[in-house]
Parts: structure tokens; sequence; C-alpha cells
């Protein structure tokens, strides 16, 4: 796959349209189960919206799709960026380590496509959708689970839902920082070279990366 277009060839591709898509329907999906989460337990909220057991299917409809975005769009020849870029989110390089030791403010290291906090944003949020679905199917169809189970399942789906809302609170608040990457996820997908030398050396000096 070509990462620069023939009339901008100060330009690389970033995020390919299968990746745009999955990041914006599951931002879509978090949306969707941070309203509805706060209509079933923010008292002020569920009296405001009213129709709990409607909030209750959807937002349990949203949990159970949420996984299926970055499943589907990792098939095929379509997803081979995607499978990639989950392939460089779990590993980490002594300039990763380096970068997380001085909380991102060190220079000169030769940060690959994403940075370490990127990275650890990406593989928190990966394990947190896995854990939020089992603990959901606990407390949705309880019957056969005892009620230790139960209790475990509802405490860590709450704690998680917290740390995923601060979280993806954080996630939107760095991007709408750095407005060049961000426009490509909003756009068509590409950074100009200058900031994939800024931001992304290694990445940039991969030649012709996949994406």
């Amino acid at each position: 796959m070509t990462t620069t277009r023939p009339d901008a060839a100060s330009r690389i591709l970033r995020f390919d349209r299968t990746e745009r898509w999955v990041h914006w329907t599951q931002a879509l999906l978090f949306l969707v189960l941070f309203v509805t989460a706060a209509a079933l337990y923010i008292p002020a909220v569920s009296e405001l919206v009213g129709r709990r057991e409607l909030m209750r299917t959807v937002h349990v409809v949203a949990g159970v799709v949420l996984p299926l975005p970055v499943t589907l769009g990792a098939l095929g020849r379509r997803g081979r960026a995607l499978r990639s870029d989950l392939g460089r989110a779990d590993r980490f390089t002594p300039h990763d380590w380096a970068w997380l030791r001085s909380f991102g403010r060190a220079r000169g290291l030769r940060i690959g496509k994403f940075n370490a906090g990127q990275k650890l944003n990406a593989s928190f949020t990966g394990g947190a959708i896995l854990v939020m679905l089992a603990t959901g199917a606990v407390m949705r169809w309880y019957e056969p689970f005892p009620l230790a189970w139960r209790t475990g399942a509802t405490f860590v789906h709450d704690v998680l839902a917290a740390a995923l809302f601060v979280t993806v609170a954080g996630h939107v608040l760095l991007a709408s920082r750095d407005a060049e990457s961000y426009g490509a996820m909003k756009g068509d997908g590409f950074v100009s070279r200058a900031w994939a030398a800024r931001h992304a050396p290694a990445w940039l000096d991969e030649g012709d990366p996949d994406s």
C-alpha cells in the first residue's frame, strides 16, 4: 500500500479508512454507554431522562456490540493496517520506557508510530472492554451465578466504568491538543512528514510503513 498521495508527497498516511471507521464507531458506542450509564446510576440524570428499562436495554446492546468494530475491522486485507497497529501497541522499546520515565518530556527519543502513553491507553482500553463485557454479562444474566459473583462483578464493572470514563476523557483532551493528528483521524488519515519527524521519527524511518 502506498502511503503518499501523488499530489502531496510531503504527507504520509497515519490512519486508513478502516482504522478511522473503527475509531469513530467505537467512539459513538462509548458515548452511548456513558450516557446510558449516567441515566441508570445518577439519580438526577435518571429523573431527567426517565425510560429506565429502555436505557438499560440500550446500554446492554451497546456493551455487547463494543468489541465488534475492532474485531471486524481487523479481518481480511482491509484490516492489515489495523492489525499492524494493534501489534505496535503491544511492543515497547527502550525509547518507550524512557518516554514513560520522563512523563513524555524527554527529547531526542526514537518514538514509533505511537508513544508509550498511547500504547498503554490502547492496552488498558482493550482489556477493560473484555472485562466490562464479562462482568456486564454476569450482572444482566445473573441467574446461573452465585451472589458473590454478582456482587464482585458489579463492583468491578462500576470501578472500571469510572476508570474508562477518565481514560476516554483524557484521550479526547490530549487528542484535541494535537490538531494535525486529530485532523488525520477526523479527515483523510494523512499527516505531514514534518509532523511525523517530530512525533514519530522511528515510524517515519520505516520508509514505506503500512499506514
